[in-house]
């Protein structure tokens, strides 16, 4: 157990590290090119958060670890939005951006509602994996697109977080390079001590694959997003914070789930109906929770909060025994 626990805080440290370096490294190769914060951000930062996440997902169903994968995944999209924006709303009040709630939010809805109903059978199949690989592109080519009306005040934002163009220029090219790779190594090494740390402490506590994907893995993956947020929080950028976490949903997704099933299709049998509507359920809490002030106070953050608590303790109570 002692062994598992040791491999799991080293996963989790290089899948902490490797996204760090390979966007940071990215980003300031990015801006050298002369590519704008904002469509970095959109891009490469929502691909680097979501790093992990397809790490250890493509580690364990290789391993032959579907549920797992799936749970991590299923999990993921649960903390990012009762976890993170909960954190997030209690250190700050979050001012929402009314693109958050007009688009991203009802798209996560609808491709949350196709990503259950393709696990209907119990597999997402490889033609399933291609379709949500290419709904990540077609997302992605949507985002740039309509990023070209966006407000003054988000380009602002955006640019404060990705950093200076200036600065960017002055780092040596082969130090962003040796970043990115770097970062690239570390995710691969990382997810795959995480995923021998995660499936032992599953086999020594006797529970499921797909329970500790749900909790444990999930929460480790998800430490990109939360500590993007926390830092987003110091400097009171309420739409940075509510765009990363529902973006990484979308791309946890329609990127990871999509990459992973093109490259051999995931067959869960651990993975529980609730779990899926818990998912579900907790986008269109999102969204009815920021229509009503298009924020999210304390109060909100503290009804996210409280949700995570008793979806955990509920996973932890199950057990390895599949909720109907």
């Amino acid at each position: 157990m002692f062994l598992d626990l040791l491999y799991l805080a080293i996963g989790i440290a290089g899948l902490y590290f490797g996204a760090e370096w390979l966007v940071g490294g990215s980003s300031k190769l990015a801006l050298r090119m002369g590519v704008t914060p904002l469509v970095i951000g959109l891009t490469v930062v929502a691909f680097g958060t979501s790093a992990p996440e397809l790490a250890v997902s493509m580690q364990l169903n290789l391993a032959g670890e579907p549920d797992a994968a799936v749970g991590n995944v299923v999990g993921s999209n649960i903390c990012n939005i009762l976890l993170i924006l909960g954190v997030s709303a209690l250190v700050i009040p979050l001012v929402i951006d009314s693109q958050v709630v007009r688009r991203e939010m009802p798209l996560l809805i609808a491709i949350s509602i196709a990503f259950v109903a393709m696990l209907s059978d119990g597999e997402i199949a490889r033609w399933e994996g291609l379709l949500l690989a290419a709904g990540i592109i077609a997302y992605v080519w949507t985002s740039l697109q309509l990023s070209k009306s966006a407000r003054p005040e988000t380009v602002a934002e955006f640019a404060d977080e990705i950093g200076d163009p200036e600065e960017a220029k002055s780092a040596p090219g082969l130090l962003l390079a040796a970043l990115v790779i770097g970062g690239l190594a570390l995710l691969v090494a990382g997810s795959s001590f995480f995923k021998v740390g995660g499936v032992g402490i599953a086999e020594t506590l006797g529970v499921s694959k797909a329970v500790i994907g749900l909790t444990v893995l999930a929460v480790g993956t998800s430490l990109p997003e939360l500590a993007t947020s926390v830092v987003a929080c110091l400097k009171n950028e309420g739409d940075i914070i509510a765009g990363n976490a529902v973006g990484s949903c979308v791309f946890n997704l329609l990127a990871v789930v999509g990459i992973t099933a093109s490259i051999r299709p995931m067959t869960v049998t651990e993975i529980a109906p609730l779990d899926l509507w818990v998912m579900l359920g907790t986008a269109v809490l999102g969204v009815l929770l920021m229509l009503t002030r298009r924020r999210l106070g304390r109060i909100e953050g503290t009804v996210l909060l409280v949700a995570y608590v008793a979806y955990l303790t509920a996973v932890v109570m199950r057990g390895g025994v599949p909720a109907a």
